[in-house]
């Protein structure tokens, strides 16, 4: 061969090898900024959500708030007891919801986030995309939730407190908190290690919000305080502020008087005479002044303290997860 040829091949040879790092400088170049990488790890969300099943959040969702709407649904808006049970299930269910979405979005793919952290990804914008993806999830869920409602022959208010309609005032507050157990979710799937680790502490967490609402259990001492740093307790607060609690009839002490009225011809008669005299709703009103509480009155104020809580917590736990993740190189588990 030619030295002219071995000239030649040996500059093909190089210009050959010197192409992969012209091509691996210009990806990093294209990737380097921060806004640049979020729609990169939205994308990757959302084929995840159509590919890997994670689309079967909301069918679920809809199935739960079905159940609800069909066992506490009837009495939502018409007595303080069933608006009262029903607020607590919407609560539960937007906390189930915002649990489920994210408790494993993390921890599942911990390898793959620390090498490519390594290799120039920001956490920032990771958690960034995570938190726009996780908010599309939680929009569609409550949504899906207001509408299964509504389905199911559930009769809302057609004014809203806050806005025009009160359909939509509902949806803020089933949003709020769903998006907001969702980001506590999110933050502690950055904390954890290995999905099973993730999927044991959820359980814990459900039962925390439900304990500490201060809906399910008389609380008082230092129990009571711990209401504070519950997403249940301002979704349900704000719920049945909405759905004008205070204002309801009452119909504990009337159900259990009507069951004595086996046990005594005087507790019979008395009944039939209330009712024969048209008293039954007055009676009613009357116990629903006697069981008012202070914390679900329907004020503005009152909701957007609500909101602006589980604003806080989403705010808190989103910024938190870009704190816990950023050491994840000192992993070396």
């Amino acid at each position: 061969m030619s030295t002219e040829s071995m000239t030649a091949a040996e500059a093909n040879t190089n210009e050959q090898n010197k192409k992969p790092a012209k091509s691996f400088s210009l990806m990093q170049g294209r990737h380097r900024g921060r806004l640049a990488q979020i729609p990169i790890y939205l994308g990757k969300d959302f084929r995840m959500f159509i590919y890997q099943n994670d689309w079967k959040v909301l069918p679920m969702a809809a199935l739960i708030a079905g159940m609800i709407a069909f066992v506490v649904g009837e009495n939502m808006f018409v007595t303080m007891e069933g608006t009262f049970q029903c607020s607590l299930a919407l609560t539960c269910i937007c906390i189930w919801n915002g649990f489920f979405n994210s408790i494993q979005s993390v921890c599942r793919e911990r390898p793959i986030i620390k090498r490519e952290h390594r290799s120039g990804m920001h956490i920032s914008s990771y958690i960034t995309a995570h938190l726009i993806y996780q908010m599309f999830l939680c929009v569609m869920q409550a949504v899906l939730t207001v509408v299964v409602f509504k389905m199911v022959g559930l009769k809302f208010p057609e004014k809203g407190f806050i806005t025009s309609w009160f359909l939509l005032d509902i949806w803020i507050t089933l949003f709020l908190t769903t998006y907001a157990a969702d980001i506590t979710s999110l933050f502690i799937s950055c904390i954890v290690h290995t999905t099973t680790t993730a999927m044991t502490v959820m359980p814990f967490m459900l039962i925390f919000q439900l304990v500490f609402s201060g809906g399910a259990f008389t609380l008082s001492g230092p129990a009571a305080v711990l209401t504070n740093v519950t997403i249940s307790k301002y979704g349900l607060v704000a719920l049945c502020a909405q759905s004008n609690y205070n204002s309801l009839k009452s119909v504990t002490l009337w159900n259990t008087i009507f069951k004595l009225r086996e046990r005594s011809e005087e507790i019979k008669e008395a009944l039939y005479l209330i009712e024969k005299e048209g008293q039954l709703e007055n009676i009613l009103a009357e116990s629903g002044k006697s069981m008012q509480v202070a914390a679900y009155e329907m004020t503005k104020t009152n909701i957007y303290s609500c909101w602006g809580h589980l604003l806080f917590f989403t705010v808190l736990f989103a910024v938190l997860s870009i704190i816990v993740l950023e050491f994840i190189d000192n992993d070396h588990r």
